[in-house]
């Protein structure tokens, strides 16, 4: 993959895509815009192990193979990189990145070491796709500010593009994690972007973030969902609320299923 992309970086652009598979509309929207911008697009498959906790989903996360490589032939990716886990964390590893300062913010908190994890991989395949562009949607937003920073702080010479979030037609954030819920749990489960969408009405109408996070939390619950978190951040620090810029973001759990999601306020 390395040599290709050192062939590839003299003929033009690359634009990067970086998922761990069972693509959706959320990825072809992403690479529909790598395909735009760039002369060249990559796409990766790679489910990491390095960023699922003990007793999370690795083992049962969705792997489709054929079904992602027909779907990247028939939007045009160029080049489908498909390491194995031994290939891309030998065992002499001993290096990983890690942020201190946000890592243990939202998600963070109860999934420890993850993002160390998801930091980890996405410099590992920068290096090796060699991207002049990378492009991640907006659902993971903490994920998004993460990778943008460490762009930033190690130097890294690529552009960092987020997509807004791409939903159903009843508002349910389009995630691979959604084929896991039951029937009645998928007809409960817009409740969470409804929510959000009050609660984003609400602090623009000048109430305090606390009674809007009570009010949001017993929607959600009335629902049956369990509340992991449901906090109003600043959009760059993910940390304490600001009057412009910042985000709702939520993470539920029904089952043995976890959903995130988010909206921006106030622009």
């Amino acid at each position: 993959m390395q040599e290709i992309a050192d062939s590839l970086r003299k003929k033009g652009l690359i634009g990067f895509v970086p998922t761990m598979g069972a693509l959706h509309k959320g990825h072809l929207s992403l690479i529909e815009k790598a395909r735009e911008e760039n002369d060249f697009v990559v796409v990766s498959i790679f489910v990491n192990p390095l960023q699922f906790g003990r007793g999370e989903d690795y083992d049962r996360y969705q792997r489709s193979y054929k079904d992602d490589y027909a779907l990247c032939k028939s939007c045009g990716v160029d080049y489908l990189f498909y390491p194995d886990v031994e290939r891309l964390y030998p065992k002499k590893t001993k290096t990983f990145v890690r942020m201190p300062s946000l890592e243990n913010v939202l998600c963070g908190k109860k999934r420890k070491g993850h993002f160390r994890g998801v930091l980890t991989v996405v410099a590992k395949l920068f290096n090796i796709v060699k991207p002049h562009n990378a492009y991640f949607g907006e659902k993971d937003f903490q994920q998004a500010v993460m990778i943008k920073n460490m762009v930033y702080d190690l130097n890294f010479d690529i552009g960092i593009k987020t997509l807004p979030t791409i939903r159903e037609k009843d508002g349910l954030a389009i995630s691979s994690r959604n084929s896991y819920l039951a029937p009645i749990e998928r007809k409960k489960a817009p409740i969470i972007y409804r929510t959000l969408k009050e609660g984003k009405k609400l602090i623009e109408g000048g109430k305090d973030p606390s009674y809007v996070i009570d009010k949001m939390k017993k929607m959600i619950e009335k629902k049956g969902f369990l509340i992991e978190y449901i906090e109003i951040v600043d959009q760059e620090t993910l940390k304490k609320f600001k009057k412009e810029k910042s985000l709702i973001a939520v993470s539920v759990h029904m089952g043995k299923t976890r959903l995130i999601d988010n909206i921006k306020l106030m622009g």
